[in-house]
C-alpha cells in the first residue's frame, strides 16, 4: 500500500508547479493532502490559483503571511511539525526555493519523514539571495531530488550529492502551460478588458526582495521601464505584486503614465497576457521559464539567474537594474524572432509530473 504523501506549499509559483503532481496523484488514486503555509495570501496570488488550476483546497492553511522572515520561519516550523506529527505522512514533497519549502523540508527531516524536492539543483551562484540559501539547504537534506534540467543535475553532482537520490524529470511548468494554455484562451478575460492587441505591449513584473526592498534598485527598474516604453514606443503593463505596491508607497516612487499598473491576475489571465506580449521584462524565475515555453523574448531585471538555459538558447538576457542597460536589452530582445520548438526545450516535454509521481511510487 502506498503511504500518504503531504504536499507542502505556500506561494503562487508553488501552486502552479505542484498542480501537475496533484493531478497525477488524483489519476492514480494516491492518498495525499495539501498543507498551505499561507505565505502568499491575497486572493489573486492564492485562492484564485487553486481555482484556475483545479487544485483541491488545502487540508490545512496556516495563514502565516506578511510576517518578517524570522517570524515566518519560527511559526512555519512549529505548525508544520505539529501537523506532520499528527498526520504522519510517508513522505513530503516541496517545490522551489521559498521559506515554505525550507521550513517544510526542515520539519520533515527532523521527524525522520522522507523529503522530496521538485526543482532541485537550481543555482544562481549568489549567496546574497535568500532563495539560494533555501535551495542549497533543502537539496542537501532531501531524500529525492527531482531536477528540471541537465544544468541543475550538474550542480548537484558537483556538490557531492549521492547520484542515486537525483532524478532528471523535467520541470512541471511545461506540463502546466501545455495543460492550460488552450483553456486560458477561452476563459481568460483580462486581455480584452485592457483593450490590448497581440504583440502591442510589454508585460513586466517585479517582486524579488533584492529589487523591491532596495529603494535605489526599485527606482532604477521603474525608470528603466519608463525609458523603454518611451524610446521603443510601446506601452508597459505591470501587474503589481502586493510587496512591490507597499514599497512604492513607502519609498514615494511615482509610477509614470507610460506604465499601466494593474492588480495581480490569476494564472489563466497571466498566460494570455504572456503569450500575446511583444516582450516580458521580469525578475521572476517562473516568468523566465514561461516566456521560453511560449516563445516570447525575455529581459531579466536581475544580475544573475538560476535559469541559465533561457540565456543559452538566446531567449533571455540579463539586464540588471541600470535604466540604460534595461532599454538596450529590450531593444536587443525585441529584434529577435524566436522559433523555439519542443526539441529545443531544456525544461522537458510536459510529462514531468507523471515522472515524479512514478518515481515516488516505485521508491516508497
Amino acid at each position: 500500500m502506498t503511504p500518504k504523501i503531504a504536499i507542502i506549499l505556500g506561494t503562487r509559483p508553488e501552486i502552479i508547479k505542484m498542480s501537475p503532481i496533484v493531478k497525477a496523484f488524483q489519476n492514480r488514486a494516491i492518498d495525499f493532502f495539501i498543507l498551505h503555509t499561507g505565505q502568499h495570501y491575497s486572493y489573486e496570488l492564492d485562492k484564485k490559483m487553486f481555482e484556475d488550476l483545479g487544485v483541491p483546497a488545502p487540508k490545512y492553511n496556516l495563514h502565516i503571511g506578511g510576517e518578517p522572515y524570522r517570524k515566518q520561519v519560527g511559526f512555519m516550523i512549529r505548525d508544520v511539525s505539529n501537523i506532520l506529527k499528527k498526520d504522519r505522512p510517508g513522505a513530503i514533497i516541496v517545490q522551489g526555493d521559498t521559506t515554505s519549502v525550507l521550513t517544510g523540508a526542515l520539519s520533515a527531516n527532523k521527524l525522520g519523514i522522507p523529503v522530496a524536492h521538485h526543482e532541485a539543483g537550481l543555482r544562481s551562484h549568489d549567496l546574497s539571495m535568500l532563495e539560494e540559501e533555501n535551495r542549497i539547504i533543502t537539496d542537501h537534506i532531501s531524500d529525492y531530488l527531482f531536477v528540471p534540467t541537465k544544468d541543475a543535475l550538474k550542480n548537484l553532482i558537483e556538490e557531492g550529492i549521492d547520484e542515486e537520490k537525483v532524478f532528471l524529470t523535467g520541470n512541471t511548468i511545461v506540463d502546466t502551460v501545455i495543460q492550460n494554455v488552450k483553456i486560458a484562451e477561452t476563459k481568460a478575460t483580462k486581455f480584452k478588458e485592457l483593450g490590448l492587441i497581440p504583440k502591442g505591449y510589454i508585460l513586466a513584473s517585479v517582486h524579488r526582495a533584492e529589487n523591491v526592498d532596495v529603494k535605489e534598485r526599485l527606482f532604477c527598474i521603474i525608470e528603466g521601464l519608463e525609458m523603454t516604453a518611451k524610446k521603443i514606443g510601446i506601452s508597459v503593463v505591470l501587474p503589481l505584486h502586493p510587496r512591490t505596491s507597499i514599497r512604492l508607497k513607502e519609498f514615494n516612487i511615482a509610477i509614470p503614465s507610460s506604465i499601466h499598473c494593474i492588480d495581480p491576475v490569476g494564472f489563466l489571465d497571466l498566460l494570455v497576457l504572456e503569450k500575446n506580449a511583444a516582450l516580458i521584462m521580469t525578475d521572476s524565475g517562473g516568468l523566465q521559464e514561461e516566456a521560453f515555453i511560449l516563445n516570447v523574448p525575455c529581459v531579466t531585471l536581475r544580475d544573475n539567474t538560476e535559469r541559465p538555459e533561457t540565456i543559452k538558447y538566446g531567449a533571455n538576457i540579463l539586464a540588471g537594474t541600470n535604466p540604460e542597460t534595461i532599454v538596450q536589452s529590450a531593444r536587443v530582445m525585441m529584434e529577435k524572432n524566436l522559433n523555439l520548438t519542443t526539441h529545443d526545450n531544456p525544461f522537458g516535454d510536459g510529462r514531468a509530473g507523471e515522472r515524479i509521481v512514478d518515481i515516488l511510487l516505485k521508491s516508497l
